[in-house]
């Protein structure tokens, strides 16, 4: 097997939430290994991930908007395939948002705010992707999960709704789209150290027994997914389709 599997060259992305974290990451990842990316941000701004990667000598544009409205997932394909020269060959749904409260307390309001943003947009991503990429007879589409598509979590009850569809819709449109071409996969972090675990990880006792599960005895870092982006974003996953690859330190092992 060559390792020109794994190459990107020439190949267009689209990676949201890529203002910080694992998102920031992964778009670094594969700008490295030679796609140009659109780079996705809301509330902050993706120019840094955007310096970040030309700094290293890869190309990088930035497209803005809020994955809870409805019509953003749609302008946001577009925006990214008229920004990359007319095609888009990688979509990386990565954006997501979390709301902590007792399910007793858990409000109709965070309920739909948070499955919006981590369940429909990103149907409606791959809804617009998928379309150009059947048309082009080729595409890769990797959806984030979480050890929470596995799990129940507590005192996140629409997140851990939100995760468990997501792995459902990534199996569903795979079962469409695997014979037109377009591979869709999904990735579940482990424990990352990253915003969306910060209250995690400020609590002494909580994150010493998410730790002490861990048997590579560390949480992980977002540069810890580049791999497996990489991976499924290129040819060498040609023949994967409708998995859920967890990179969690061997946490479901545990």
């Amino acid at each position: 097997m060559s390792v020109d599997l794994f190459k990107l060259e020439g190949k267009t992305a689209l990676v949201t939430g890529a203002s910080a974290g694992l998102g920031a990451a992964i778009a670094a990842a594969l700008a490295k290994s030679g796609a140009s990316v659109a780079v996705h941000g809301n509330s902050r701004s993706p120019e840094d991930t955007r310096r970040r990667i030309e700094s290293a000598g890869g190309r990088a544009v930035p497209v803005i908007g809020d994955l809870s409205q409805r019509e953003t997932g749609d302008r946001l394909v577009g925006e990214a395939i008229e920004k990359l020269g007319g095609r888009l060959d990688i979509l990386i749904n990565n954006a997501g948002t979390i709301r902590r409260a007792p399910a007793a307390d858990h409000s109709d309001a965070d309920w739909d705010y948070v499955l919006d943003v981590n369940l429909s947009s990103v149907f409606r991503l791959c809804r617009a992707a998928g379309r150009h990429m059947i048309a082009n007879g080729r595409g890769k589409i990797v959806n984030i999960a979480s050890l929470l598509t596995f799990q129940g979590g507590i005192t996140v009850p629409g997140y851990a709704a939100s995760k468990g569809a997501v792995g459902q819709l990534t199996k569903a449109l795979a079962n469409e789209w695997a014979s037109k071409g377009v591979n869709v996969n999904a990735i579940a972090p482990g424990y990352m150290k990253t915003d969306n675990t910060a209250a995690l990880q400020a609590d002494p006792v909580r994150s010493q027994q998410i730790l002490v599960r861990i048997p590579a005895g560390r949480w992980g870092e977002p540069e810890d997914l580049a791999g497996a982006a990489v991976f499924l974003s290129s040819s060498a996953s040609d023949y994967v389709n409708g998995h859920v690859l967890v990179v969690d330190g061997g946490w479901m092992g545990r």
